[in-house]
């Protein structure tokens, strides 16, 4: 699996997971509130909790879920998390954001 495919697959899957989530917040707390509110949970109508806390949970579950489909997105192309992997101060050069984008940084330790 190449690069590009690997970044593929995972925007791919950010976009599935962003949209559950717009589903989730928008969607059953907002558009389908009305309908949703003819059920309740825990003694409040369904519609009221999802958009109180229910969008918050579903974040969440989608956070966990994101995790997980990564580690086996970098499982199948043979990416590996070293443990106790900490940088040395001779070969780390903290540098901007911007830097490890375009590569084009010539920054000097201090």
């Amino acid at each position: 699996m190449s690069s590009q495919d690997y970044w593929k697959a995972n925007l791919k899957l950010l976009s599935i997971l962003l949209f559950v989530w717009f589903i989730i917040s928008f969607g059953f707390g907002i558009i389908f509130s009305e309908f949703l509110d003819q059920f309740s949970l825990g003694g409040f109508k369904l519609g009221f909790w999802f958009a109180q806390q229910g969008s918050i949970y579903g974040f969440v579950i989608l956070i966990f879920v994101y995790v997980i489909a990564m580690h086996f997105l970098e499982k199948k192309i043979g990416i590996k998390e070293e443990e106790n992997e900490e940088p040395t101060s001779d070969l780390y050069i903290r540098r901007p954001v911007f830097c490890h984008v375009h590569r084009n940084c010539n920054l000097v330790s201090s």
